[in-house]
């Protein structure tokens, strides 16, 4: 038997980042007219900040981005399957979203990100002494972001399992009522019938029995 998976259809994945961008518009910080100094998705350290930060020449922003998952699922039951193990795992945030068209998206999201201004028309507003804090907070932040990402692939892997458990039991229980129900039919036939013999009821169990190894025979295959 086949294991059942979660059919998706779309996704688009991003990682964890500690970032530093300075605004190219006076409209405010946006992410659209921004420009920037510096990209990590690894633990980032203060000699990696101050040198970037000397390079900003407006608004400059420290920003962590946590993960982010969109997945577009063939169908909705597969898509509260991937929401349960989201939510599981910590990704709080995530949600479903049915389109007018009935596509089905899923998106994992947590809401542990952090966003904090450093400098001012380029002239830096915070201590060495903050800003180091700031990346303490984040690279923690970054650690328990990979965590929620492993919790987040155990509990789909579980999730699944049980599925393919669930699916097992179910085609078994079918094959199960259909016989009974076969047996029945003769049972009744042969109170109807007299002529049956127990010859000939054994000819039927025998190929019953035929059918049924020849069954799961083929799905070995």
């Amino acid at each position: 038997m086949a294991e059942h998976r979660p059919e998706l259809l779309y996704s688009y994945f991003r990682g964890a980042a500690v970032s530093i961008y300075q605004s190219t518009s006076d409209s405010g910080i946006q992410k659209q007219h921004c420009c920037w100094l510096l990209v990590t998705h690894k633990p980032c350290v203060k000699d990696d900040v101050m040198a970037a930060l000397k390079g900003a020449t407006s608004n400059a922003v420290l920003k962590f981005e946590p993960f982010i998952l969109h997945v577009q699922c063939q169908t909705l039951q597969d898509a509260q399957t991937l929401h349960s193990a989201a939510v599981a795992s910590g990704f709080r945030n995530s949600g479903i979203t049915v389109g007018k068209r009935g596509k089905t998206m899923l998106a994992v999201r947590s809401t542990h990100g952090l966003e904090v201004p450093l400098s001012h028309q380029g002239k830096l507003m915070v201590t060495e002494e903050y800003i180091e804090f700031l990346l303490t907070i984040a690279n923690q932040k970054m650690e328990e972001n990979k965590k929620r990402i492993e919790r987040f692939y155990n509990c789909l892997q579980q999730a699944m399992e049980r599925k393919a458990i669930s699916s097992s039991h179910s085609e078994t229980k079918e094959k199960n009522s259909l016989l009974c129900t076969h047996k029945n039919k003769r049972n009744q036939g042969k109170a109807h019938d007299p002529s049956i013999t127990e010859d000939h009821e054994k000819e039927l169990e025998g190929a019953d029995g035929l059918g049924i190894s020849a069954a799961l025979f083929s799905e070995e295959d």
